[in-house]
């Protein structure tokens, strides 16, 4: 049951773009060492801010000032979006740190890459995160307590790497294969890791939004305020959390301003305020004041994308995989190097839009990322990408060679690491668990000790006062007296012989 009845709605914005490759031929390889189509990036950047991140950030800053501490949202900025305001559009990321001294917006960490990171290596996943933390306390002022993946990626094993960096929740998607008959209406936590707090979308009430509000040909269109809280409200009596994760994007660039989307933005948490019984709260607010219901069984990892909710848009066919798989086996010679350009090359090929592109399935939520898309086909996307990924590999060999030999001693040492680091948080387990028993036993023994002396005081006593086990004071009181009497019977009887005896002594004389 959630804390003093306390029922929670979640409000979470993802703000991610990522930096466009120009096209790559094979005859540049060696040549040329630059990758990026800057007009494209700054041309999107600034039609965006200007459509979206702005005049989005001005109903937010309004909405605070209406309702106060009553209003709460909560925002993840990727690392390679904040670059591209620095360079493109300085005045969204002064508008962001505004909106952070309010005190009621929460900003989340996530990987720096905005990458895929978390399927491939743990060390390089903690490094990517401790980055983004850094970014967002240096940029924003602000220090991340709760934690989103790229893509909202989710499993048990990735929720506890997140529990033992110290974040107190994490939010992914309310798949149905994931959860069965139960309802993501409600707080979970991580099946490894309890400390961690588990926040499931509401994928029904957050594409509402996202991807219906502009479709006239929705039995729902249009979409109000008023009937959004109504649709909430109904959900009230079997519900403590409802959470609406979406793409910032949705406001004026996916659903434009002519659609009435800002409209909807402003009236909504008057709405809901009025007429459900929920409160906004952060992630991290939702964590203290709700108690989780039950741990979330996520062994597989799952994502909020596509109708199968799993990695297939990523890694669904070989040339995702093989691209993948080519960019993680450069991970120890880029950790190797320490030349800027490098650093920030590995941090942009990362981005998960690259491996996006190269999709062959075709599902609901493409034709959002396809406006975007800059290749004609996926084979096009994999060619261009695999390109620039040669010409990265051998710039990292010519400022950083390394021997074969090298490398796979960078390996070994890498899993060592990694070995270590398992064997002293299972030496803290057992530790803990060593002082957990101990203390049992110890309670034990006290226990069984105390019931020994009560044993022995109370048959001591028994034997002082002569009591038979079992028998009540007056039971004992008849008997003294019964016992008394016979013996006061044998006294008279013994006396009236003995005059007897007497009387016929004296006749015999």
């Amino acid at each position: 049951m959630s804390a003093a009845g306390k029922k929670a709605i979640c409000l979470f914005f993802e703000v991610h773009q990522p930096f466009r490759l120009k096209r790559y031929r094979f005859f540049d390889l060696g040549n040329d060492h630059y990758y990026y189509d800057d007009y494209t990036n700054e041309s999107v950047m600034r039609k965006v801010a200007e459509k979206c991140y702005l005049p989005a950030n001005n109903v937010i800053m309004d909405l605070i000032g209406k309702h106060k501490d009553k209003f709460k949202v909560s925002f993840s900025l990727s690392g390679i979006v904040i670059d591209q305001f620095r360079l493109y559009a300085p005045e969204v990321l002064d508008s962001f740190r505004k909106l952070a001294d309010t005190g009621c917006v929460e900003f989340l960490a996530e990987t720096g890459a905005h990458s895929l990171v978390s399927l491939s290596s743990r060390e390089e996943f903690e490094r990517q995160v401790n980055n983004h933390r850094k970014i967002i306390r240096e940029t924003i002022g602000y220090e991340p307590e709760s934690f989103r993946n790229t893509e909202m990626i989710y499993s048990d094993q990735i929720g506890s790497w997140v529990a033992d960096m110290g974040f107190k929740s994490m939010l992914t998607e309310g798949a149905k294969h994931v959860l069965g008959w139960k309802s993501p209406n409600f707080l979970y936590c991580n099946n490894i890791n309890p400390r961690l707090k588990v926040l499931m979308r509401n994928f029904v009430l957050s594409d509402d939004i996202a991807f219906r509000f502009s479709n006239r040909s929705w039995n729902e269109w249009p979409l109000t305020a008023d009937k959004y809280a109504a649709w909430i409200n109904k959900l009230s009596s079997k519900s403590e959390l409802i959470n609406i994760f979406i793409d910032y994007e949705t406001f004026g660039e996916h659903n434009p301003k002519e659609s009435g989307i800002f409209d909807f933005l402003y009236h909504l948490p008057g709405a809901i305020l009025k007429k459900t019984p929920f409160k906004f709260m952060t992630p991290s607010e939702v964590a203290v004041n709700l108690q989780p219901i039950a741990a979330i069984n996520i062994p597989t990892p799952i994502s909020w994308a596509d109708e199968e909710r799993d990695l297939t848009a990523w890694l669904g066919n070989e040339l995702q995989s093989a691209a993948f798989t080519k960019l993680y086996e450069l991970t120890e010679k880029v950790n190797m190097c320490n030349y800027e350009q490098i650093k920030k090359d590995w941090t942009y090929l990362q981005a998960s839009d690259h491996f996006y592109y190269m999709c062959t399935k075709f599902f609901s939520d493409g034709a959002v990322h396809a406006y975007f898309n800059p290749y004609e086909s996926p084979y096009e996307a994999f060619m261009n990408y695999m390109n620039i990924l040669s010409d990265f590999e051998i710039r990292i060999n010519r400022i950083c060679p390394a021997t074969e030999q090298e490398i796979e001693i960078l390996k070994y040492d890498s899993q060592l690491r990694a070995k270590d680091e398992i064997i002293a948080r299972q030496a803290k387990e057992i530790e803990t668990l060593k002082k957990k028993l101990a203390k049992e036993t110890g309670k034990k023994q006290k226990k069984g000790e105390k019931a020994k002396v009560e044993e022995t005081t109370e048959e001591t006593g028994k034997k002082k006062r002569g009591r038979p086990e079992g028998k009540s004071l007056a039971q004992l009181a008849a008997e003294v007296v019964a016992k008394s009497k016979i013996k006061s019977d044998k006294t008279k009887t013994t006396k009236k012989s003995s005059s007897s005896k007497k009387i016929t002594s004296r006749k015999k004389s």
